[in-house]
């Protein structure tokens, strides 16, 4: 996999490994031995890939599996912003690849690429460092795969109908993500982004269900706040800012 031109005369590089436990471990532990990044880290295939909560993310080869290092990309309580960074980079090089998937494209809490209300991608933000810290964004895009059974239904590229390779979406990737971590800027520009997160987002305005780690709370999505939390208008009437959770259509939910 190769780097659009536009990352590399922005002086971002790149390695790659056939097969490695986690893109995310290895940019952190590249960041530890003193790389400063921005350094993309790839393979195609991952041993142990994981997504949020310490959950197992399923690692077959002709998905994409791509984490950026940025060291000292915010002040840290920026850094979950990332997240939001991330999905619409994902977002734009899923649409410069495969257009015609535009418009069956949505947005999902707080970190989910879908596509025809199946998850397509997924994004793990993971930081340390207290001085300087090293962010790794980790980013997992079913191109040619997903896994069945799911809770929350899974999608790839090819199911979809978009013959898109590794390799060309990765290409496209370097350069979005490019473009959008500059919007963000360093999270001085995070009012723009949540506003294009918004305009792409899944279940606005519509009934959702929000999975806590000890309740589930139902209500309406109705708008991120200044921090990118979630606000949820309960069915009582009082609305709850939601920092973390996991999210479902209700209608879905109860079906």
């Amino acid at each position: 996999m190769d780097l659009d031109s536009a990352a590399t005369r922005a002086g971002v590089r790149h390695v790659t490994h056939e097969t490695t436990a986690s893109t995310n471990a290895d940019a952190l532990a590249l960041a530890r031995q003193g790389e400063r990044g921005p350094l993309w880290v790839t393979a195609r295939v991952q041993s142990a890939g994981r997504g949020r909560r310490g959950r197992g993310w399923v690692s077959r080869p002709g998905n994409l599996f791509a984490t950026l290092l940025l060291v000292d990309p915010c002040p840290a309580e920026r850094a979950p912003q990332l997240s939001f960074v991330a999905a619409l980079a994902v977002h734009d090089a899923v649409v410069e690849t495969a257009a015609v998937l535009g418009p069956r494209l949505a947005l999902k809490w707080p970190n989910d690429v879908l596509c025809d209300g199946a998850k397509l991608a997924g994004i793990l933000i993971e930081g340390e460092g207290t001085a300087t810290m090293s962010v790794a964004v980790g980013i997992g895009v079913n191109c040619a795969h997903h896994p069945d059974g799911t809770e929350y239904p899974a999608t790839d590229l090819a199911a979809a109908g978009a013959m898109v390779t590794t390799e060309t979406l990765f290409r496209a990737l370097s350069r979005t993500m490019l473009t959008r971590v500059a919007q963000w800027n360093r999270g001085d520009g995070f009012a723009s982004i949540c506003a294009d997160w918004l305009a792409r987002a899944a279940g606005l305005g519509r009934p959702i269900r929000v999975r806590l780690g000890d309740r589930e709370i139902d209500g309406s999505f109705e708008a991120l706040d200044v921090a990118g939390r979630l606000v949820l208008r309960r069915t009582d009437g009082a609305a709850e800012t939601i920092a973390a959770g996991d999210v479902f259509p209700l209608v879905a939910a109860e079906s």
